[in-house]
């Protein structure tokens, strides 16, 4: 009788044989599974750890596009330089309607001062003359007599035609200083004018410019801020997500370790009695625990 076969029937008994169950068991080498299993662990945790992502932030506009924006929300940018050009404008049309009737650019403004000169000259002569009519008259026992009156009259009429003709002469020579100086007047009022306009326009020219220069200028440093604080952004996601890089290289690691399977076989079969079932328990466990503490390549119960 076999100790460790499937046994016969028992005598008297009979019966029938019932089926046996078998069970297989694949294990790797028990370096690497334990291994496999911390790592298998600590993924578990790490998938279990909120992942804490930083935040998208917009760079701020830079103080050069701020004092762009300030700029650009100046108004009245030239005025004054068009104001003064109205006011020139405007002196040059008052210069335009008319000479002053006093004052400076009046024609008496422009008056000969030596005029009351010529005429007081001229009256001196005129009585010097007079006087000697009349001393002659006296000569001539005429004295008071028509012809007297006559030459008297005549003289005083060439007296005042010579005043007359020289106060119109230098009132023409004042009258064309006083056009001639108005002319001038609204010729200058009349180019300012303009003048202040191309600088009221240039000012507004100047200003656009600068809010240009400043607007690509601050531009630039908005962008150079963005790249900063997205290069931040990067290493912080980097060191969130280092961990699981971290395990994805221990994963590979552990894929790629030489390793051996063992496989273990038991079962129970019809009719076996309890001491060679106890026998095959023995056995089975002596060679599990050989399996375990013996290097895979010294096992020889169903290697594969």
């Amino acid at each position: 009788m076999s100790f460790f076969g499937w046994g016969g029937g028992g005598g008297g008994g009979g019966g029938g044989s019932t089926t046996g169950t078998q069970t297989n068991i694949a294990r790797e080498a028990p370096g690497v599974e334990s291994r496999k299993l911390a790592l298998y662990d600590e993924a578990l945790n790490l998938a279990k750890t909120p992942i804490s992502l930083p935040a998208y932030q917009t760079a701020k506009p830079s103080q050069l596009q701020q004092d762009a924006f300030t700029d650009a929300g100046t108004t009245g940018v030239g005025l004054p330089q068009l104001a003064q050009g109205i006011g020139a404008i405007g002196t040059a049309q008052s210069l335009a309607s008319g000479l002053p009737a006093t004052g400076a650019g009046s024609i008496a403004s422009f008056m000969n001062p030596y005029q009351t000169y010529v005429t007081d000259e001229i009256n001196r002569q005129a009585q010097m003359r007079q006087n000697q009519l009349g001393a002659e008259a006296v000569q001539s026992g005429a004295f008071g007599g028509a012809r007297q009156g006559v030459a008297s009259a005549e003289l005083d009429r060439g007296r005042l035609a010579q005043i007359g003709q020289v106060s119109a002469g230098m009132y023409g020579q004042a009258l064309g200083a006083a056009q001639a100086q108005q002319r001038l007047g609204v010729t200058t009022g009349m180019q300012a004018a303009q003048q202040y306009g191309v600088a009221g326009a240039q000012a507004q020219q100047m200003q656009q410019g600068d809010i240009q220069s400043q607007l690509q200028a601050g531009g630039i440093q908005q962008q150079l801020a963005q790249q900063a604080l997205g290069a931040q952004r990067q290493t912080q996601m980097a060191r969130a997500y280092e961990p699981y890089q971290r395990m994805e290289f221990m994963k590979g690691i552990m894929t790629n370790l030489p390793t051996s399977a063992s496989q273990i076989t038991t079962g129970t079969g019809p009719g076996v009695n309890p001491l060679a079932q106890a026998a095959g328990a023995g056995i089975g466990a002596y060679a599990a625990y050989n399996m375990v503490n013996r290097p895979a390549s010294n096992i020889n119960i169903g290697k594969v």
